[in-house]
This record gives C-alpha cells, structure tokens and sequence, in this order.
C-alpha cells in the first residue's frame, strides 16, 4: 500500500536533516580548529649528571617557543619538558637545549644514546652560562671522538633563517669578555650541535627581571634563538 506523505511532513523532515547536518558540520569544524590549534611538537631541556645546574634559566625556553609561536607562527607546544642524556624519549624532540655552569658527566652509555640521537636527525644547542666550556670539550669527546669543534662561518644557513645574523652571534652576556663565538659538531655535513660560548643566548631568553638586559639584546637572542629551532626543523642547509 502507498503511502501519501504531506507537505507538512515532508517539510518537517527536511528541516530536521538541515537541523542534523549543520549541528554535525559545527562538531566537525570545532574538531578541526581543535586539532589545528593542538601544538605539532615539542622541545625539551637536557637534563645531565654531574652535579651541574642543566635547570638553569627556567624561564628560557617558554619564552623562545612563545617567541616563536607568536612572531613566525610556529606550532610549539608550550610545554618544556625536561629529558634525561640517557632516555629514549629523547627522539620524541627534535630540538634539545643544554645549559649550565659546569659539571657535566656521561656515561659511555648516554654518550651513545646523544650520539644516535643526533646521527638520526636530532638536534643540540648547547649554550654555556659560564663555566660549562671545560665540560662540553672533554664530555663531546666522548660523544663523537672523530669529530671536531668548528667555527660555523658566518654565511651559514644557520645564521640566516627568518633572522639574519651577518655578523655571526650577537653577544648577550660579558663573560670573558671575548667575542662571542658559535661552534658546531658536523656529522657527514650536517649540523647537529650547536654551541654558542661567550654569548649566552639562553640568558638572553630568559624574563626580563631576571636579568634586565635591554629590550634590543634580549630580541637579538630570541631572533637567534628562532633561528636555531627553525633550521633544526629542516631550515636550509646552506
């Protein structure tokens, strides 16, 4: 038997499917902004033994990612977990931050797992905060026994990403009161750690009170600071 279906019934069914369309059409877009503004990775701070303050400068790294989350649009999770030498989760990060103001230990064990982090496509910044030279020359040893500290050239792309740095690292904090110097590990041509030594950039991160350099250091060191995450995340090699 055929059924006859009155306007009216018809009408108030499809004001019922538009009803379920558009209410599944807002769940999805939500979703989807939701997702889209969930953070695409994070960074971490190396955490070392030895007796030295590797938690220096708290307030560094959530100022770069802040940085760089407002100024160049990056998705960085906010935030800034610490990792061990020795975890395996370091290859959840494909930017790891070292400071300190000395006594650095590794074993032979966590020299080996920085070593396959880095050869798989990690990378290190190390930032000396005074008194962590001595530290970084003899524990690298350890690391890449084959491989030597370079002064990374001032044409590098590392120098040049978003920011451009003619004239190599800006010079954040005294120290010796030498030129600020930006050294590198090279692993078959490609950076995979950076050192940055009488600069400090990781001071110059840091909140404003702590140190209270001038407004112009401090946006120097963060400039620099992006330029580093943005060339470990597939910047231009050269």
């Amino acid at each position: 038997m055929k059924v006859e279906i009155s306007n009216t019934e018809r009408n108030m069914k499809n004001v019922f499917l538009f009803s379920v369309i558009a209410v599944f059409s807002s769940v999805y877009t939500a979703l989807g902004q939701s997702y889209a503004n969930e953070a695409t990775y994070e960074i971490a701070v190396l955490q070392y033994r030895g007796g030295g303050d590797w938690y220096s400068n708290p307030t560094s790294l959530p100022n770069l990612v802040e940085f760089c989350n407002s100024e160049l649009g990056m998705n960085i999770s906010p935030e800034v977990p610490y990792v061990e030498v020795s975890s395996s989760d370091l290859s959840l990060y494909p930017f790891v931050h070292m400071t300190g103001h000395g006594n650095v230990v590794f074993s032979t064990a966590e020299a080996k797992n920085i070593r396959r982090y880095l050869i798989a496509g990690g990378f290190l910044h190390i930032s000396d905060n005074y008194g962590l030279d001595a530290y970084v020359r003899k524990e690298f040893v350890k690391v890449f026994p084959e491989l030597d500290w370079i002064e990374i050239p001032f044409n590098h792309a590392v120098y040049h990403q978003t920011f451009d740095f003619d004239s190599g690292l800006p010079k954040i904090h005294e120290h010796d009161n030498l030129p600020p110097r930006g050294l590198g590990l090279f692993h078959n041509g490609r950076l995979v750690c950076f050192y940055d030594t009488e600069c400090d950039l990781g001071d110059g991160w840091e909140d404003f009170q702590v140190h209270r350099d001038p407004e112009s250091v401090r946006l120097a060191a963060l400039q620099m600071g992006a330029n580093l995450i943005q060339f470990a995340m597939g910047g231009e090699v050269e």
